[in-house]
């Protein structure tokens, strides 16, 4: 139902508002992310509109005047779809699909489809599978009208191109199924883990698209499938690691998004349970990234939701190859020094001010600093590891002590 299609690039506008809550600069960004997901779901982005408003209209989204500078648009340039930076309700869906007469999708349901491309086991297609079906249920009326003019495309894997004739009670039986077949399969993931032993277990996790799954083919000299998309990975991968002569399970997890949608969250909750049972994260960060500082708080909001945000972590920044500070004129008296103009020297002290030694900077994809990062990984593993099996102490060194037999 979910298989990923081949298809040609769809062409799409994207709409966001400026209000109280999201400054202009705050929208320019968010729709630079809206753009790469259009990207990875197969769309082409032709034009960006926004309106600043106190807060969207609840029937249309967007004030009448800029709808009609939509539909003109839409009409002139043959636009296939229109997407939408925030959730919309059934009803603005409704709307606003009788006056564009294209397909509306939001961000939410984008996020969704780009799940529905990437999920390639039963587990992990089931899990997307009910996610879309919670978020297709309230808005089934207006979705078929659309759906019935529209052939393939964003949104319409899954649900959507099986489903048109269907009712809200057989939907309700089949989500109803679904969550069953999870429960099944949850069941059996537990027993995997507890089958795994007593081994120190360790979760990569952090921000979509910012080296997971290339840091853990360094560390675990493994080849898991990884490319510049958002959610190249979506079904949690566990490697057997040693560093030096200390094992442990290291697990690459789905990366997190900022409105991640909540119906995701919950369906992909076996998946996070990996995190939550985990002894030490890795909490990887793409310092080049203007907005790094807000995916670690996206992220730890996520962590804190599963109850994992207190757990032992190594803030791990890569991509150092790629940072570039903007440029201050100390002279400029009309320009205010900010984070932006941090060198790589200055985060580092930010960040071992606020972490302590718990801190490291790398580049996966040059292997640069990975000696420390491996030092810090093992140092924190064989702590938890003693304090588990103390009797193994004598097994494990320290680091300094194991390098200096290796001289030997």
């Amino acid at each position: 139902m979910l298989e990923r299609e081949t298809h040609e690039y769809e062409k799409a506008i994207l709409v966001g508002v400026v209000t109280q809550q999201q400054t202009e600069e705050k929208l320019k960004e968010y729709l630079d992310e809206l753009e790469f997901l259009a990207y990875t779901a197969g769309a082409t982005i032709h034009k960006r509109f926004s309106q600043k408003m106190q807060k969207p209209n609840p029937k249309t989204f967007l004030g009448s005047g800029k709808m009609e500078d939509i539909k003109a648009y839409v009409d002139a340039h043959n636009i296939d779809t229109v997407i939408f930076d925030d959730e919309l309700s059934p009803a603005q869906q409704k709307n606003i699909e009788k006056i564009l007469e294209v397909k509306i999708i939001d961000r939410t349901y984008l996020i969704l489809d780009i799940f529905a491309q990437r999920a390639e086991t039963s587990y992990a297609r089931t899990q997307v599978e009910l996610a879309q079906y919670e978020y297709l249920l309230p808005r089934l009326v207006g979705l078929w009208t659309h759906l019935e003019r529209q052939k393939g495309g964003i949104g319409m894997r899954g649900p959507g191109e099986t489903e048109i004739e269907t009712d809200r009670r057989i939907v309700r039986d089949r989500i109803t199924l679904l969550k069953k077949k999870l429960l099944t399969i949850d069941k059996q993931m537990a027993t995997q883990r507890g089958n795994r032993g007593k081994m120190v277990r360790v979760a990569l996790v952090g921000y979509t698209n910012v080296g997971k799954s290339t840091l853990m083919n360094v560390i675990s000299k493994s080849e898991v499938f990884a490319e510049n998309k958002l959610f190249a990975t979506l079904d949690t991968t566990v490697r057997k690691v040693v560093v030096k002569n200390l094992p442990f399970l290291l697990t690459d997890t789905v990366g997190f998004i900022r409105k991640l949608p909540t119906q995701l969250v919950e369906s992909f909750k076996s998946t996070l349970d990996e995190v939550r049972e985990s002894d030490l994260l890795l909490h990887v960060v793409d310092i080049a990234h203007g907005s790094f500082e807000d995916h670690i708080a996206s992220v730890n909001k996520i962590l804190s939701e599963i109850d994992a945000v207190d757990k032992p972590t190594i803030m791990v920044f890569n991509k150092i190859d790629q940072y570039i500070a903007e440029d201050y004129d100390p002279e400029d008296l009309l320009e205010e020094r900010t984070s932006a103009h941090y060198s790589l020297e200055e985060w580092k002290r930010t960040w071992m001010a606020r972490m302590g030694e718990n801190v490291v900077f790398i580049s996966a994809i040059n292997k640069e600093n990975i000696d420390t990062f491996k030092k810090k990984v093992y140092d924190q593993v064989r702590e938890i590891h003693v304090k588990r099996f103390p009797y193994n102490a004598f097994l494990f060194p320290d680091w300094e002590d194991l390098i200096e037999t290796e001289e030997e």
